[in-house]
């Protein structure tokens, strides 16, 4: 079994401030093209359509378009073309396909289908001869390199980065712009970031609700299923205000949370809810400003948009120690392959 810092996930995350300095680099042309392209066309609603990590990263995107254009932002069903055959007009729409491999065929199918309705398919993509590359209006390359880890870690971190470089450029926020260029050395000093004051809490945990709000919930999800993947936790993510209604009853004395807080609007709220988590007894592991009695994981400080690329960085690292400290080797997750080609 691998340990902590000898396995391919840790070895491929490290690897995430290196792939976003080359995708800056080698996507600024083509990035501002497209985004002069949607100023140009004034698109009258997005769809995202994803999988697994990458619609993580689609939650990230809904939040980030909407707040930055005002524009209605959903999410594709896969099953409605590759099931149901539904035939949605989408004239005037944006088609966000993110996948790493550019090959399921549930998702090459709602991208042929979005297209033959009228949609200006974008694709987000780290294989760069992959089927969905081929079909796509514009595709944004990924460049997070190959990634043999079952885990995605790296190509979630380079998806991320290459929205807010869309929507940066789309929206021609100079100040979100000079943000991202920071990210790669940002990153750097997150991985170095030392979360293992989660590892004990989490070593002997059977459940976990993962919180996050805004631009947090898609790193909150993406924890959730990383917890589940490589470490045999049952995590669940929700919106720190959706938890309130229903899942909260299950906190309680001894009861794991992982709070991700970046600075914007939904700091405060989050504050007070982990405050009413260590008043019911739970442990309380807070991402952000130190909560008294909650248990901190150092942040780095930068735009509220770019701070959950950040958090996910430093969690990862933590992640691939926390996996085999249960027992699991994240390298090699039961029942999972690289590619799930969904029908």
């Amino acid at each position: 079994m691998t340990t902590g810092t000898d396995s391919r996930m840790y070895l491929e995350a490290a690897q995430a401030p290196n792939a976003v300095r080359g995708q800056l680099e080698n996507n600024a042309v083509n990035v501002r093209r497209i985004g002069a392209l949607l100023q140009e066309m004034q698109p009258r609603a997005v769809v995202t359509c994803a999988r697994g990590s990458s619609d993580h990263a689609a939650t990230f995107a809904k939040y980030l378009i909407e707040s930055r254009t005002k524009l209605l932002t959903t999410s594709a069903a896969p099953s409605m073309s590759s099931l149901y055959d539904a035939q949605p007009d989408m004239h005037g729409v944006v088609f966000l396909v993110i996948s790493q491999s550019g090959k399921s065929p549930d998702l090459l199918a709602s991208a042929e289908n979005a297209k033959r309705n009228g949609a200006v398919v974008i694709a987000l993509c780290n294989s760069p001869d992959a089927p969905l590359t081929q079909l796509a209006d514009h595709t944004i390359p990924l460049h997070a390199g190959p990634e043999t880890s079952v885990a995605a870690t790296k190509s979630y971190i380079a998806s991320l980065s290459a929205i807010v470089h869309l929507l940066a450029c789309w929206t021609a926020d100079q100040t979100l712009i000079n943000a991202l260029m920071r990210a790669p050395e940002q990153l750097e000093q997150a991985w170095n970031l030392n979360w293992n004051a989660a590892v004990p809490v989490l070593q002997r945990a059977n459940n976990l609700f993962v919180l996050g709000r805004g631009y947090g919930l898609g790193i909150a999800q993406e924890a959730a299923l990383k917890f589940k993947e490589t470490c045999g936790l049952h995590a669940e993510a929700f919106s720190a205000a959706e938890v309130k209604h229903g899942p909260m009853a299950l906190v309680g004395r001894g009861f794991p949370v992982l709070m991700l807080s970046q600075n914007d609007e939904s700091r405060s709220g989050i504050a007070k809810l982990a405050a009413d988590f260590v008043a019911r007894g739970a442990d309380v592991l807070l991402a952000g400003p130190p909560v008294l009695d909650t248990i901190p994981l150092p942040t780095i400080a930068s735009h509220a948009v770019i701070e959950p690329l950040l958090m996910v960085q430093s969690f990862y690292r933590m992640i691939a120690s926390l996996a085999p400290a249960r027992g699991f080797d994240p390298d090699r997750p039961p029942h999972l392959n690289k590619v799930t080609e969904t029908l």
